[in-house]
């Protein structure tokens, strides 16, 4: 396979038009944004289809979140799946799982417990699926064109889920939540046909032993791995942080007696900052210099929160959502030293862990958060989010080098000549304590 731009070295900064150049992943973006619609779509009637059955806010909110919860168990049980079967057969397999599950939701009355159980099995595969495109983004983009990659599907998530909550309540409101069930159906079966007829057939990898056993020993061996496992965690928990405030706007909005409508101009503030913070971050700054970034933006994402404890109106609140959404851009700084340290043969597995280990701790955050709420207030476990986001910049500062340089060699003389290069952060850094560890083993002998 050959990736669209030469490989990104050093301070190369590739761009957006570049990166879609490349017409696979110009596949798997759009249906990508268009099924993450689908799915924006699919949660919110879904929710609203079991308050109206039960009256129940808790089993909405369990409606809402079933989604997200059992996809880091799947992760682990199945995961590795995502290297060993043939990608374009597992992606068009998950479009068409998720298309079946709308239609039966949307077609067939059932308790709410079995609705719940169809949306939760699907979740479990749906790392599988996430897994297996990851892998081909990361074999088709290389360098900063695969950075850029990340920020372009960020952005389209971003713009999606709005468009998604907008399609949502307008869907619901002229067509019910059963029709509105099958338009999201139809949008995940378009998505599969688009797959199954433009994606080229790709080889699988290897397979050796049982999936749940690969599937245990690969998740085992990434987490063991201290630098896959520390960017993992500061993947993961900043935006547990912030969802776990994020499950508290509507709360706060009522309990400041917001005009009505203003929470979800405060929901949707969030993800316009992340789509500007990609998009400037992504667009604008080179490889080197969104890497010194990481802590300062991760901040970011915290700062701005604890100042809920004042409990602001509205105008302050949007802004200060505006800026949590930008910090998100810091996790642009970790894609090149986390690709780099993943192992060839558990790429597929490793963006599955990435993504339902993310999923997992979101739909976890506004539980625990909003038990703390129950005791401080909305306006006080908001900011605690926030605070623990901060904290989490200051944990992430203490192992993640600004930036490390090594020199060049010259390749015409085979001398190294005067010019340097920025390397992957993370993974030469931790490589670099490794070698000198073994050499002072090696002189103590």
């Amino acid at each position: 396979m050959t990736p669209t731009a030469e490989p990104a070295q050093g301070d190369h900064r590739a761009t957006y038009r570049e990166v879609l150049a490349e017409p696979r992943f110009r596949l798997l973006f759009s249906t990508r944004a268009v099924a993450i619609t689908a799915d924006a779509l699919r949660i919110t009637t879904f929710s609203v289809l079991v308050f109206a059955a039960t009256g129940s806010a808790l089993l909405s909110a369990l409606a809402f979140g079933i989604g997200f919860l059992p996809q880091l168990l799947g992760s682990l049980l199945l995961g590795s799946l995502a290297d060993r079967l043939p990608p374009r057969a597992l992606i068009v397999g998950g479009y068409a799982l998720e298309c079946a599950a709308a239609l039966l939701l949307a077609l067939v009355r059932m308790p709410v417990a079995a609705s719940l159980g169809v949306v939760g099995l699907v979740a479990l595969a749906t790392p599988v699926f996430s897994g297996a495109s990851g892998r081909l983004v990361a074999q088709w983009l290389e360098g900063d064109a695969y950075v850029l990659g990340r920020s372009l599907n960020n952005i389209a998530a971003s713009g999606a889920q709005l468009s998604g909550l907008a399609l949502g309540g307008a869907a619901v409101a002229v067509l019910g939540p059963h029709r509105a069930l099958g338009v999201s159906a139809a949008l995940y079966l378009g998505c599969a046909l688009a797959i199954r007829i433009r994606l080229p057939r790709l080889q699988p990898g290897e397979s050796d032993g049982g999936a749940v056993r690969a599937s245990l020993h690969g998740a085992g061996r990434l987490l063991r791995g201290r630098t896959v496992r520390r960017l993992m965690l500061a993947q993961w928990l900043p935006p547990a942080f912030v969802a776990g405030a994020e499950g508290l706007i509507v709360a706060y909005a009522g309990g400041r007696h917001f005009a009505p409508g203003w929470y979800a101009v405060l929901m949707g503030c969030l993800p316009v900052g992340m789509l500007v913070g990609d998009l400037l971050v992504g667009r604008l700054l080179r490889p080197p210099t969104r890497e010194r970034l990481v802590v300062p933006l991760t901040a970011l994402m915290g700062l701005p929160l604890v100042g809920f404890a004042a409990e602001p109106g509205v105008g302050v609140s949007s802004c200060l959502l505006l800026l949590c959404g930008f910090g998100f851009a810091y996790g642009l700084g970790l894609q090149r030293p986390f690709l780099d340290a993943l192992p060839p043969d558990g790429q597929g597995q490793a963006f599955g862990l990435l993504g339902s280990g993310s999923m997992t701790l979101q739909g976890v955050g506004p539980a625990c958060f909003g038990a703390v709420a129950a005791g401080i207030g909305t306006g006080g476990a908001i900011a605690l989010a926030g605070g623990a986001a901060a904290l989490t910049a200051g944990w992430i500062h203490f192992w993640h080098p600004p930036t490390s340089r090594v020199p060049v060699p010259n390749c015409s003389t085979g001398s190294e000549n005067g010019t340097e290069q920025h390397a992957p952060a993370v993974a030469d850094h931790v490589r670099d304590l490794e070698t000198t560890n073994n050499r002072r083993k090696a002189h103590s002998a």
